[in-house]
C-alpha cells in the first residue's frame, strides 16, 4: 500500500525495545516521525539513527515523537539502542504489518532475505494525517532530513 502525503496515518500497535506497547492513534496531539528501516546493526541504519538521536532537541522542541520501527526482535533493538545511545524508541515490526501498511518493505532484499523494512520516513501531524512521506528503494540512502525538518516546523 503507497501511503499519499493528506490521508490518515495507518494505526499500530508495536512493541518497543524494553516490551512495552506502543500504540501510534495515541500520539494523536504530537507531531511524529517515523523512520523504518531495514537492520539494527548495519551501517547506513546505525548513522541515520544516530544522526536522529543528535537531532533529537529540534524534535523534542517542536513536540515531535521520533520512533525508529524495524522488523527486528525486541531484543536486538534493546541492544542497538543501549550501545549506539539512542535516545527515542525503535519499535519492532517483527511481523510485518506496520511496513506493509505503511508500503515500507522489500519483498526480496539482500543475501535472499525476504520481508525486510524499506528506509522510509513518514511525518504525521497532531490530527494523525500524514504530512511528509519518503519511501527509498535503494537502502544505502538516507531519507532528506532537512525537508522532514521544513515540514515539521511548518506543524508547530
Amino acid at each position: 500500500m503507497k501511503i499519499s502525503i493528506g490521508q490518515a496515518a495507518p494505526d499500530f500497535t508495536l512493541p518497543d525495545q524494553d516490551k512495552n506497547m506502543t500504540t501510534l492513534s495515541a500520539q494523536k496531539g504530537k507531531n511524529v516521525l517515523l523512520l523504518f528501516f531495514p537492520a539494527a546493526f548495519t551501517g547506513t541504519c546505525t548513522k541515520e539513527l544516530c544522526a536522529t538521536r543528535d537531532d533529537i532537541a529540534f524534535y523534542n522542541g517542536m513536540n515531535a515523537n521520533v520512533y525508529g520501527i524495524s522488523v527486528d526482535m525486541p531484543f536486538s533493538l534493546n541492544k542497538f539502542k543501549a550501545e549506539q545511545n539512542i535516545n527515542f524508541p525503535l519499535l519492532s515490526d517483527f511481523n510485518k504489518e506496520a511496513s506493509a501498511n505503511y508500503g515500507s518493505i522489500y519483498q526480496d532484499w539482500i543475501l535472499g532475505l525476504k520481508g525486510v523494512s524499506k528506509r522510509s520516513a513518514f511525518v504525521i501531524d497532531k490530527a494523525g494525517i500524514v504530512r511528509y512521506a519518503e519511501v527509498l528503494e535503494d537502502a544505502t540512502k538516507i531519507p532528506d532530513f532537512e525537508a522532514i525538518k521544513k515540514v515539521i516546523q511548518t506543524l508547530g
